[in-house]
């Protein structure tokens, strides 16, 4: 069995999946207005597609997909994050999406898988 180690060239390439996720948002609500009926079904695409496109990456990472979206009303939204794991293998992502209407915020966790 192959270890993974920070040598091999394994390390989470942040800009990679943000262009995922970045496309994953635009292909699923690109062109829509804020609608409070629809959040929860877009959520979830959001998420699932992401992750197969991550997934289809063919890459050793466990993956942790979350996503919110919230209506542009002028109210404050504030995230943070906080991992503990090996910084040398693992990594995350967020992206911060708006248009006119509304923001969505994914935020993608990537743990390496030791094979």
């Amino acid at each position: 069995m192959e270890e993974f180690h920070s040598g091999d060239e394994v390390s989470f390439n942040s800009d990679e999946a943000s262009n995922c996720v970045k496309e994953c948002i635009e292909s699923i609500i690109g062109g829509l207005d804020y609608n409070q009926n629809k959040v929860n079904q877009w959520t979830a695409s959001i998420v699932e597609h992401s992750l197969t496109q991550l997934v289809k990456q063919g890459k050793p990472y466990k993956y942790i997909v979350n996503s919110a979206i919230m209506q542009k009303s002028g109210a404050g939204l504030h995230t943070a994050n906080s991992c503990y794991w090996d910084t040398t293998t693992d990594g995350s992502c967020t992206v911060r999406w708006e248009n006119r209407t509304m923001y969505c915020v994914v935020s993608v966790f990537a743990v390496a898988v030791g094979l």
